[in-house]
């Protein structure tokens, strides 16, 4: 007889399979997230189809997701938009697929990631797409499908099937997690899609070459006024920090080092330059904070996050003032690299310079101090 563990393996793989089939690329990205901590799993992956369905490849994910962590996933397309468009529907009208069929949206999957709640997959096209272009489909479509506006934008993740959602607002009456089940797998184009991209490229602006993206200067201020509004711009602020987890993951964060997570998202979805301003000046807490010169912050925090290609990163949180000491001697090149900025040694830690050379292997202790 088989045994249970295995069973369960047969489950979650033949699951995957059929999503996986319905969604073909020639590369997926999977992120794992700490329901608790909402810290990601250390690296990102990305697998082929054949090295995610590999059974080792799904007892890993079944391990960790029983540990508490969320299973998510988008197609991978390098810098571009896969040609997949994510709606999530927190509350799906009645009827919703036959909706998405009728209006030529026929989603290539469907999953339902708790009771109530669905995300479906949308191809619109079998080449990638630039980012601004996919994120505004995506808007467009969460718009007329009612949809979570936050999830809309091109590299957006939704949930594996054949996993269980961690979240502990999801669980069911009886205590136990929801799994993320497969409702609808048909690798489809969707109907509209040519017509619907053409569209949507007709209204985006023409981007600027290469030499003229820098921000320029006004006499009024760092770009001419725009009318998002104070509250869009309020709003827009805000539901990039809930999609970059930024205050679940930092309860006090550095807001100068924020507005650049923020002004990266927006600017990498093709928002422009002026709007992403507006959203800065009137959404970042107690701005212009202690700033001299408010406008001058701004073009350095754009320019900042243009020219960024990695991830800005927040401080890590000070050594307690109860365990700091004076140091006999200053910690090694190596350590100070990998955590970033100086570090006072601690009591457990008055060692020699040899010494702390030699805690390289426990470098996973500094990160936590």
């Amino acid at each position: 007889m088989q045994e249970r563990s295995d069973l369960g393996l047969w489950v979650s793989r033949t699951v995957l399979r059929r999503q996986i089939a319905a969604m073909p690329c020639r590369l997926y990205e999977v992120r794992l997230i700490h329901i608790g901590s909402r810290q990601p799993y250390p690296g990102v992956r990305r697998w082929s189809a054949s090295q995610l369905l590999h059974p080792a490849t799904v007892s890993f994910l079944r391990i960790r997701n029983r540990e508490g962590f969320d299973i998510y996933f988008r197609p991978y397309a390098g810098d571009d938009n896969a040609g997949y468009i994510l709606l999530d529907l927190d509350r799906p009208a009645p009827g919703i697929l036959g909706s998405l069929r009728a209006q030529g949206h026929a989603p290539s999957v469907v999953v339902q990631t708790s009771p109530g709640r669905l995300q479906a997959w949308i191809r619109v096209s079998r080449e990638p797409l630039p980012p601004a272009l996919a994120t505004d489909i995506g808007r467009r479509l969460a718009q007329i499908y009612q949809a979570d506006l936050a999830s809309a934008d091109w590299r957006h993740v939704g949930r594996l099937a054949g996993f269980t959602n961690r979240k502990p607002q999801r669980r069911q009456p009886d205590g136990l997690a929801p799994w993320v089940n497969l409702i609808y797998a048909c690798g489809v184009l969707a109907r509209g899609s040519a017509a619907w991209i053409e569209h949507a490229a007709t209204e985006l602006p023409t981007p600027a070459p290469a030499g003229d993206r820098p921000v320029r200067r006004h006499a009024a201020g760092l770009l001419p006024p725009t009318d998002l509004g104070s509250t869009v711009s309020g709003r827009l602020y805000q539901a990039c920090l809930q999609r970059l987890r930024i205050r679940e993951r930092y309860p006090s964060p550095d807001w100068s080092i924020a507005d650049k997570w923020v002004a990266r998202e927006l600017l990498q979805s093709g928002t422009p330059w002026a709007n992403v301003a507006d959203v800065l000046r009137h959404g970042s807490p107690g701005f212009p904070r202690r700033h001299g010169d408010p406008e001058d912050y701004l073009r350095r925090t754009l320019h900042s996050a243009a020219g960024r290609s990695t991830p800005l990163f927040f401080p890590r949180a000070p050594v307690r003032a109860a365990d700091l000491t004076i140091a006999r001697a200053p910690p090694c090149v190596c350590i100070r690299r990998f955590v970033g900025y100086t570090v006072l040694p601690t009591r457990a830690s008055i060692l020699s310079q040899t010494r702390l050379c030699g805690l390289c292997a426990r470098l996973e202790k500094w990160r936590r101090i």
